[in-house]
């Protein structure tokens, strides 16, 4: 079994920067990709990035925050991060980490089996 805990969340101002990191333990070898997704008060939960566990250069990233948001995997910890530059008020949201065993890249967040508990990012305009 893999445990997921998210932390970095905080509150920012808009144009400004947090770093989201999510720390996997337990069965870390069965993990084949990692997404980060979120989810705003009466909105879907939707896909924000992602990246290949074994593979850390094939991410994936919603047209949202291409070009704001970058993940990458600290491998020395077992940990993904989550830089987001330039936040916006609609970046407002709980984001989610999750984990699947196949090693491909899924934007649904149906096709994720185990999730971290979430933590909120808020920007204020």
């Amino acid at each position: 079994q893999v445990r997921l805990v998210e932390s970095g969340g905080g509150l920012v101002q808009a144009g400004g920067s947090l770093t989201l990191s999510c720390a996997a333990s337990g069965r870390t070898f069965d993990i084949g990709a990692l997404a980060w997704f979120r989810q705003a008060p009466g909105k879907e939960r939707e896909f924000v990035a992602g990246i290949l566990w074994s593979a850390p250069n094939l991410r994936s990233y919603a047209d949202s925050v291409r070009g704001r948001f970058t993940v990458s995997r600290d491998t020395r910890g077992n940990s993904v991060n989550l830089q987001m530059n330039s936040l916006k008020p609609e970046d407002t949201a709980a984001y989610f980490c999750a984990v699947r065993r196949l090693r491909v890249l899924e934007r649904s967040a149906a096709e994720f089996g185990t999730w971290g508990q979430g933590t909120q990012v808020t920007v204020s305009s």
